[in-house]
């Protein structure tokens, strides 16, 4: 396994592919960075009435947005690439036990873009409060300690949507069609969702893989977490359950990967 996981690793760090993922996201690291410094210049231009009104997207709120997506394209790639330039006959030749190598690349590509949430999250929270300095900003002020949950649910769930998108890969074998249904999934269902007349709607929302992170966590001083018709700010469902279900989909998407991956010829 150890061999496995080492040639995996050897594949992902290789292709330009993950260079690009991974430099869209430093790009939008610096997007939160410039976004820090606008909000920053629009304060200062305001007056003090106004300042008590004023809102703000957090300083990371670009980076949440955007590694959802760049997870889903990693995700999709570590397995559907290999289709597409038939590499996935060498690497079955070269280890052909077949639950190890998707194993394999699962672990690999899931700690990769784990490792990427959990490091550019907090290095655009803490560039954002450098550079608003001692502005009392609304969802810039808050300490460190209570945006710590929301930074490790952000990595946490990145991780899961790239093992997402690898258990369609396996299934689809399609780069377009894989990434295309995890956006639909990540982004589209929920505003759709927010169509259907109440109540209907905010469970439909509330179960959907691209809400659950927001009603895990919410980001301090933002709306995020609150679902459509709801009152109380807050998510549909308890922590803890979205949590699970998050868990759910992940174990769905890789038991089905993992199943056609074994059952299915190259």
């Amino acid at each position: 396994m150890i061999d496995a996981i080492a040639a995996e690793w050897y594949k992902l760090r290789t292709v330009r592919s993950t260079a690009y993922v991974l430099g869209t996201v430093a790009a939008f690291l610096l997007l939160c960075a410039l976004w820090s410094w606008y909000a920053a210049r629009y304060w200062d231009g305001l007056s003090a009435p106004r300042r008590a009104e004023f809102r703000s997207a957090p300083a990371e709120q670009p980076l949440t947005l955007a590694l959802p997506v760049c997870a889903a394209v990693l995700g999709a790639l570590t397995m559907t690439s290999e289709y597409a330039t038939g590499m996935i006959r060498t690497s079955l030749a070269a280890l052909p036990h077949r639950l190890r190598l998707f194993s394999a690349k699962a672990l690999v590509a899931g700690t990769v873009m784990l490792a990427a949430g959990l490091v550019s999250g907090p290095a655009a929270l803490l560039a954002g409060k450098a550079i608003v300095g001692g502005r009392p900003m609304r969802a810039f002020d808050a300490p460190v300690a209570d945006h710590v949950p929301h930074l490790l649910v952000t990595g946490a769930v990145t991780a899961a949507v790239t093992l997402i998108a690898l258990g369609l890969g396996a299934v689809l074998r399609s780069t377009a069609a894989t990434i295309t249904i995890a956006v639909a999934l990540l982004f589209v269902s929920p505003m759709l969702a927010g169509l259907v007349p109440a109540p209907y709607g905010t469970r439909i929302w509330s179960v959907l893989p691209g809400s659950l992170a927001d009603q895990i966590a919410a980001a301090p001083g933002t709306a995020a977490g609150s679902a459509p018709g709801t009152a109380d700010g807050h998510g549909a469902l308890p922590a803890p359950v979205a949590a699970a279900l998050l868990v759910a989909y992940v174990a769905a998407a890789l038991g089905a990967g993992a199943w056609s991956f074994l059952r299915r010829d190259a």
